[in-house]
């Protein structure tokens, strides 16, 4: 398939998870074959140039680039050092660079976090922190991997008029890959729609992609604009037993800077709460509190009515299960087949072929795959099968819905619907208000380490 971009204009590129919008947005950034080994046919130009003649460097003057994981490309220490960093190997004068490192920032919502350090700042801050050192250089070419993947609202809103300024004022072309469509649709020129495969359904403008392929790509599990899941987890039941909770807990990463303050909290069985707040509120802190991945500050936590963070890890994957919002920090195998089958017991082997299905990577085809290079919404899928074959009493998620199609969304509800059935309870840090709608019982928002709320989902969010 030959496919051209005009210079200025958008390239929305839609697809199930796994069909190779990632890879193609590695080979438009000339990463894939320069940097990552490849077989790759067919020719690709930028500004009529071929890049495997332009070379690594060539290619990245003129290319802007966000990964998936943000983390991934994060090399300095400091904020405004990350973002100086791309400027400074393009050569940028000293004076110009101290001029757009903190206008860069302002952009994204980072201002004031300079002298931050680059890893201590949320998932969402380090997704923001991406964008502004592709925004940097003003590129001709930028290309985003789910860039509001881990935004809170306010962040994605402002993400996606960043980009709409760079379209009206042509400034750059971008090539842009997204789940959230109801945001990106309307600043696309172009859709490119994949199936599984990676082949094309379609491309064109949006509205006759829409006309031609709505049918064949909801058939893929690609989002369509407007659509909602085919699915909404059951009525919530009545809380059971508290099965975890916190006392006056507070904590910080570096000394004098608490991330959680003060926070008291109760999570009861068959309960359903989602962790909403900001970037940077601390909801991923707490989570990590509650079953023991971190050791509070001050105060206490209780899990099975023992201090997490002291219990054994065999005790503790059986009474509770985090799943990072990086599924790849959890991956010790270099085998899907062996990373979900991990110390588990004879018992609980003998659920793995069914959850894995269920979750749509079935064994005959993932069995031998490395769990490194699963796509975004595959990875989170596989770190999510290797917490809930050993059935926690509480399972923690931080951003659920991170690279996930609708098949891959409306798999997942099924399969939390008949775990909170026997009585667990689950806490998912998200931003995303689908999921919200369709999962959670309670809300408890965070905002610069307090709770500022928490109580029932009310009817008004309910119909959201």
């Amino acid at each position: 398939m030959g496919l051209d971009v005009e210079p200025g204009t958008v390239l929305l590129i839609v697809g199930p998870s796994g069909s190779g919008k990632s890879t193609l947005a590695l080979t438009a950034a000339g990463l894939i074959p320069g940097q990552i080994p490849a077989t790759v046919e067919g020719a690709l130009t930028l500004d009529g140039d071929d890049a495997t003649t332009l070379g690594p460097v060539g290619v990245a003057a003129r290319v802007g680039l966000v990964l998936q994981d943000p983390g991934a490309q994060l090399v300095m220490e400091r904020v405004e050092d990350e973002v100086a960093f791309g400027l400074e190997n393009r050569a940028w004068p000293r004076e110009a660079i101290r001029a757009r490192v903190p206008q860069v920032l302002d952009e994204v919502g980072l201002a004031g976090t300079e002298r931050a350090r680059s890893r201590r700042l949320s998932g969402g801050q380090q997704q923001r922190l991406a964008v502004a050192g592709a925004l940097a250089p003003r590129p001709g070419l930028l290309v985003l991997d789910e860039p509001t993947a881990n935004l809170d609202e306010q962040g994605s809103t402002a993400l996606i008029a960043t980009l709409s300024a760079i379209r009206q004022a042509k400034a750059a072309t971008i090539v842009l890959i997204e789940h959230q469509v109801d945001l990106a649709w309307p600043l696309a020129d172009m859709v490119l729609a994949l199936d599984a495969t990676g082949r094309p359904i379609d491309v064109g403008k949006p509205k006759n992609v829409l006309r031609r392929s709505a049918d064949a790509m909801r058939g893929a599990g690609i989002w369509l604009p407007g659509e909602n899941a085919a699915q909404r987890l059951g009525t919530p039941r009545d809380p059971g037993d508290v099965l975890v909770r916190s006392e006056g807990v507070r904590f910080g990463y570096d000394r004098g800077e608490p991330v959680v303050r003060d926070l008291t909290f109760r999570a009861a069985g068959g309960e359903r709460i989602a962790l909403v707040g900001p970037n940077g509120a601390g909801k991923s802190t707490l989570g990590r509190l509650l079953v023991g991945l971190l050791r509070p500050d001050h105060g206490k936590v209780e899990l099975a009515g023992r201090d997490p963070a002291r219990m054994p890890a065999a005790a503790l994957a059986r009474h509770a299960g985090y799943v990072f919002q990086e599924p790849e920090r959890q991956f010790l195998t270099q085998t899907v087949g062996d990373e979900v089958r991990l110390g588990l017991t004879a018992q609980e082997r003998g659920h793995v072929d069914e959850l894995m299905s269920r979750l749509g990577l079935p064994l005959d085809r993932f069995e031998g795959r490395s769990p490194y290079r699963l796509s975004g919404g595959e990875g989170r899928r596989l770190s999510l099968a290797c917490i809930l074959v050993r059935r926690p009493e509480v399972l923690v998620l931080d951003e659920p819905t991170f690279g996930q199609d609708r098949l891959g969304y409306e798999g997942l509800l099924a399969i939390l619907d008949g775990h909170l059935d026997q009585g667990a309870c689950l806490i998912a840090a998200t931003h995303d208000r689908r999921f919200v709608r369709d999962v959670a019982g309670r809300v408890v928002e965070m905002e610069a380490g307090w709770i500022v709320r928490d109580e029932p989902m009310t009817a008004a969010e309910d119909v959201a």
